[in-house]
């Protein structure tokens, strides 16, 4: 009788299970045969191969020599060592380069050729080689570098991002790699953080619409199968790692739910729904107190579940382990495996310890992990191989790939540079400089490819550029090229100590600036930052060095009319010195072309379009993006006893970006003037060129809601077209608006469009056009 019910009992359980079975709807990009692929190989898995496809290490871990931080040089892979990670821990990823230098793709193929083949001999799958491609080929000699994320935001000019990440993509596999850790799809709301540079700015559409490009371009058109010319992307770091409450890089956040859910999340959302992603890395931060490592609501209800994300969620660097030594969430190593695998991550950039296979072995035996989370994490990393093409294709030849750093890539990149400098100030028209003029060159960015680059340029903080960037100009040289190096004089005032940290700088010599400066007609300063990246470069301190700061002033002081140029990877604070500037290009990081962009510029033969992805800040106490809270700048004072008015002053607003020519805007119209959810709303404007030269214009649409329930934000962009406009020229802009892009997300985490007045603003123009009616729901998508 007891066994009569326990197997009536049994029965019970399983017909409730199938019957309850509520299995995700399928993915749009669903592939019944590659699924059935998939089903083959994990079939014929045993445990530790399918924990080795969870785990990724670095390269110098297999590295002859040294140990597992570094290797002897030249490089060369330790078979031993590739013996026992691949052998005995059927390891299935591996990433980085040796070294922290780049090699060549000759070195690449060697490299991928000998790990591809032992893989493929003890499991017969390939292994997946992962690098950061972050402004072109990072870790590859003799590749293009573009302008750095936050100078292709400049640009607004997504074709422009496109093409960029499709020549990052066929470079990076001309060196044997199939995936970047790329694009960065943080906002960059905070002028102090360090890692400003590599997103595209402070705004989510801005961000989504680039990150959209970025993706198309590095995988092309069929993410089901990445072409040959075409390598997977990374959108990272998922999410809200870009605004610590600290400014400082891999601490802790605190965001609303409304800010988490409306714009931080957007770019991840419009990634994978529109160009499906197929990888997603992990904020390495905290955000309002949990470990985003260990976060199971943010990695698998809002990506895997909500947005029915297939692709791999992977760990940053050593994260795993930073659960346990920094966040302190964990008693062990052991612990911190199990919370971060249960949360949802599929792939752990471990990178040197080796114990993690078999601690995660240990948590299945144990129960602690289940074999279906398991089964989940490797399905989605041999998905992802598959759709790479790695199991017919897992090495080939750079002989295939003749374009590698070719003349017609290098031209994509100085387009991108010139797009992207800003025009921030030009007093008197006092540019272009003609032609036979007399110019003194100075300041610590003046002559360093270093400085055009930023970091992760050939190495991590981008210190080794000038060994591998020796063949382009820097500033100084391509202002030396165009102006007549007979014209141009240089003494640099300020320099850097290379070999020291970032913000180091050696003992000034701004009198032989000073004197220098006699006799010319202009002082070209060049001011900004040295190359860093990530957590060593950090700041106490927004404003710009003393130092450049006194040459500025000291160089003002001559009379001699001062035009400055901005290299920097975030805005340095310029008060003291912009009054007395007569002219101010903002250059960003603009790669190894920006010097020639420059060039061009300052002396007309190319006229700047840049416009500022981000609000150039005035105080350091002064923060704030253009999309900020009515309350947080306020004109004028309250009435009675207290004022609780709030001002705001910035340098520079978002958008912002001269021109050597003048634009009418006019003619803002929209096809309809009320609305309701579902609605698309035309809106077109007309822009008139009313100068004497060709310019390219940036046209931004922005909306204001005039009153919500929850506070709204002032204002935000929408849509953007860029357009070129010869003199006297006139062209029609449309934009077509779903009226679900003017919601919110409210209190309770739901989009959320009300009955009221919009304000639409193009340039001066704007119009009204109101919403009939109230509409709440509860999905991810808009």
């Amino acid at each position: 009788m007891n066994t009569l019910k326990r197997l009536l009992f049994a029965s019970l359980l399983i017909f409730i299970a199938t019957s309850c079975n509520t299995e995700a709807p399928k993915s749009k990009n669903y592939d019944a045969k590659l699924e059935q692929r998939i089903d083959s190989v994990m079939a014929k898995m045993t445990l530790e191969e399918k924990v080795g496809q969870m785990a990724q290490y670095t390269l110098d871990v297999i590295g002859k020599g040294g140990n597992l931080y570094y290797s002897d040089e030249p490089f060369e892979i330790d078979l031993s060592m590739l013996d026992s990670v691949i052998g005995k821990y059927k390891v299935g990823s591996i990433l980085n380069v040796s070294n922290n230098r780049a090699r060549t793709t000759e070195v690449w193929e060697q490299t991928l050729r000998t790990i591809q083949e032992r893989a493929l001999k003890e499991t017969g799958i390939p292994v997946l080689y992962g690098i950061d491609s972050n402004h072109g080929t990072t870790y590859t000699a003799g590749g293009t570098l573009f302008p750095q994320a936050i100078g292709m935001a400049a640009t607004f000019n997504t074709d422009l991002m496109e093409e960029g990440a499709r020549i990052s993509a066929y470079e990076t596999k001309a060196s044997n790699i199939p995936w970047t850790f790329n694009p960065t799809m943080d906002l960059g709301r905070d002028a102090r953080w360090s890692r400003q540079w590599e997103s595209f700015g402070e705004d989510a559409y801005l961000n989504a619409r680039m990150g959209v490009a970025s993706v198309k371009g590095l995988q092309g058109d069929n993410s089901n199968s990445i072409g040959f010319n075409h390598i997977a992307a990374c959108v990272k770091h998922y999410m809200g790692y870009g605004v610590p409450v600290s400014g400082k890089d891999r601490t802790p956040a605190v965001i609303s739910e409304t800010d988490l859910r409306e714009k931080y999340f957007e770019p991840f959302r419009a990634t994978i729904m529109e160009t499906n992603a197929l990888s997603l890395m992990v904020n390495s931060g905290i955000i309002n107190g949990v470990s985003t490592h260990a976060d199971y609501r943010l990695l698998t209800e809002w990506i895997k579940e909500e947005l029915n994300f297939e692709g791999v969620i992977i760990t940053d660097w050593a994260d795993i382990q930073n659960l346990l030594s920094r966040d302190r969430i964990a008693v062990d190593y052991k612990e911190a495996v199990k919370r971060s695998i249960n949360a949802g991550i599929d792939l752990v950039m471990e990178p040197y310890n080796l114990s993690f296979c078999n601690a995660l072995i240990e948590l299945v035996n144990e129960g602690e992990v289940s074999q279906a989370r398991i089964d989940d994490a490797v399905r989605r990393v041999l998905r992802l191989k598959f759709r790479l093409g790695l199991f017919e294709r897992p090495f080939w030849s750079r002989n295939d790939y003749p374009d590698f750093g070719s003349a017609a890539h290098e031209s994509a990149a100085k387009e991108a540079a010139s797009e992207s400098i800003t025009l921030l100030k030009n007093e008197d028209n006092i540019l272009p400089i003609k032609l036979g003029s007399k110019i003194l060159v100075t300041g610590p960015n003046a002559n360093s490819m270093r400085t055009l680059n930023g970091g992760w340029s050939y190495s991590w903080q981008g210190e080794k550029t000038e060994e591998f960037a020796e063949g382009y100009n820097t500033l100084l040289e391509s202002i030396q090229n165009k102006f007549g190096a007979s014209n141009v004089r240089y003494e640099p005032g300020v320099t850097y100590n290379m070999a020291g940290a970032y913000y180091e700088e050696n003992a000034p010599e701004i009198n032989r600036a000073v004197v220098a400066a006699s006799g010319v007609d202009y002082i070209i300063l060049c001011l900004g930052e040295n190359s860093y990246c990530e957590t060593p470069g950090n700041l106490d301190e927004l404003t710009l060095s003393d130092n450049q700061t006194n040459l500025a002033l000291e160089l003002q002081k001559t009379g001699k009319p001062v035009i400055l140029v901005l290299n920097e990877g975030r805005p340095r604070l310029i008060r003291k010195i912009e009054p007395n500037s007569k002219a101010i290009l903002q250059t960003y990081l603009p790669g190894n072309f920006g010097g020639e962009a420059l060039a061009d510029i300052l002396s007309g033969d190319i006229n700047p379009s840049g416009k500022l992805p981000y609000t150039y800040p005035k105080f350091e106490q002064g923060l704030i993006t253009y999309d900020h809270k009515p309350s947080e700048n306020i004109d004028g004072k309250m009435e009675g006893a207290y004022d609780y008015g709030a001002q705001t002053s910035i340098q520079y607003p978002f958008g912002y970006g001269l021109s050597y020519t003048s634009f009418e805007y006019s003619d803002l119209t929209t096809d309809i003037d009320k609305f309701s959810s579902g609605d698309i709303i035309t809106v077109k404007v007309k822009i008139k060129n009313t100068g004497d030269v060709t310019g390219k214009e940036s046209v931004l649409l922005f909306s204001s809601d005039l009153v919500a329930s929850l506070s709204p934000d002032v204002r935000r962009l929408r849509a953007f077209d860029k357009i070129d406009l010869e003199p006297n020229e006139v062209k029609e802009v449309e934009f077509k608006l779903a009226a679900d892009d003017l919601a919110f997300v409210n209190e309770k985490g739901k989009w959320t469009l009300e009955k009221g007045d919009f304000l639409l603003q193009i340039g001066d123009q704007t119009a009204m056009v109101t919403c009939n009616e109230t509409k709440i729901w509860n999905t991810p998508n808009r």
